[in-house]
């Protein structure tokens, strides 16, 4: 297994972590759900300092290409700043509260606290 970081800095893009999240919500979050040797991405931010990224976890290193459903670079305007690439040592799993990840994060909580209650799609 593999694990690849990306990471932008946000400061020369008109793109900012709350319209990202939106992307999260509207589109990136069910497109990366249907690639091929994917087991799990995290997507991170820090609002304050501008930064945007993601933590990618992979099968192996014959990985579908995340360009193939990603539309970060269109919106950001540029490429990450930086990328990583690292084998997996080791993996635990704890014992979570949070059954599934479907729905998880920052993205959805703003989403789900501006919809009347009710009257949430």
């Amino acid at each position: 297994m593999y694990i690849s970081i990306v990471l932008w800095n946000l400061k020369d893009s008109e793109a900012t972590v709350e319209s990202l999240r939106e992307y999260l919500r509207d589109y990136a979050v069910d497109a990366f759900s249907t690639l091929k040797g994917m087991r799990m991405k995290t997507w991170f931010a820090d609002s304050e300092k501008g930064y945007w990224g993601a933590v990618y976890l992979w099968d192996g290193v014959n990985m579908e290409n995340p360009l193939s459903v990603s539309r970060a670079i269109e919106l950001i305007g540029y490429p990450p700043t930086t990328t990583s690439v690292f084998a997996v040592e080791a993996i635990a799993e704890g014992v979570s509260v949070i059954e599934s990840f479907a729905g998880v994060g920052r993205a959805f909580e703003e989403a789900s606290a501006t919809d009347p209650v009710g009257e949430s799609a």
